[in-house]
């Protein structure tokens, strides 16, 4: 794992009391590459991301991940460290700065080059050349997500005015803002239309190949898991039960059953249902 953006998780295990919410799991993730973890409801996924941003500290494991000052331990930091390290993240419940402008919430992502920029403050007040340079390299880049989003038109509204498919995006916006090596998106499709979740779809790999950094995604929206994954990892009650690519994933026993439950197939997302099908139709 040499590449920036990097994720290797080894034998992570998270214990709540006699509660196993993950059990031993290991898997990679690329730069450069989308990477969809997927599962049935309590499958362990939101712990996953939460061992990897801070907020849980891990039981067991280790959590690897090739930053922008070179390869780090996430289990030994502290969440708002991580950030620093180029690990950015949303959240399934948006966590927009409501009664502040777009245009701000996606300064107060720059906040910490802006602060060591105004020495603390000091130069800030005063007006200092590097202070005046750093401001106006965090409008800029505010300002090019403001574009690449569509929100330009509304920098200047209250974030929590907007419509909730326009949070969405500018909730991503915030986190690009941060200048990622790797971004991680909690079911980021939740609560869009179709029309919405596809327009995300299409950002999403477009932000892959425009920057290049790795994105690893929860999400419950099948189809557009399979249409911009490059690799899949399934989760059933808090271990692996499958870790591949998306034809492999979606024709995998072990997925099948983990969606099924029981022989009603009216959970099963629909592109596995056709898979089923094809594959039964080819025999």
């Amino acid at each position: 794992m040499r590449e920036q953006g990097g994720l290797e998780v080894t034998h992570l295990t998270m214990r709540f009391g006699g509660l196993v919410a993950v059990n031993d799991l290991s898997f990679s993730a690329r730069g450069k590459e989308i990477t969809a973890i997927i599962g049935p409801n309590g499958a362990g996924k939101t712990t996953v991301f939460n061992c990897l941003t801070g907020f849980y500290k891990p039981t067991v494991g280790e959590l690897a991940f090739m930053g922008r000052d070179g390869r780090i331990l996430l289990e030994q930091l502290d969440g708002f460290v991580i950030a620093r390290h180029g690990l950015a993240r949303t959240f399934q419940n948006i966590r927009l700065f409501p009664g502040m402008s777009v245009l701000e919430n996606l300064l107060v992502a720059q906040h910490q080059p802006l602060m060591q920029a105004s020495g603390f403050t000091l130069l800030g007040l005063f007006g200092a050349r590097r202070y005046r340079e750093a401001e106006k390299d965090a409008i800029e880049l505010a300002r090019q997500w403001l574009d690449r989003m569509e929100l330009t038109h509304l920098a200047d509204s209250p974030a929590g005015a907007l419509p909730y498919g326009q949070q969405r995006k500018l909730e991503i916006a915030r986190a690009m803002c941060t200048r990622p090596t790797m971004l991680c998106l909690d079911e980021p499709a939740a609560g869009l239309n179709p029309r919405e979740t596809a327009e995300l779809g299409i950002l999403l790999k477009a932000i892959r190949d425009e920057t290049g950094i790795g994105i690893l995604l929860i999400e419950h929206d099948m189809g557009m898991v399979m249409g911009i994954s490059d690799h899949i990892i399934v989760l059933d009650y808090g271990r692996k039960i499958a870790d591949g690519t998306p034809l492999a994933v979606r024709s995998d026993p072990e997925v099948i059953k983990a969606y099924l439950g029981e022989e009603d197939d009216d959970e099963l997302p629909p592109e596995i249902r056709a898979e089923i099908s094809e594959t039964a139709a080819r025999a």
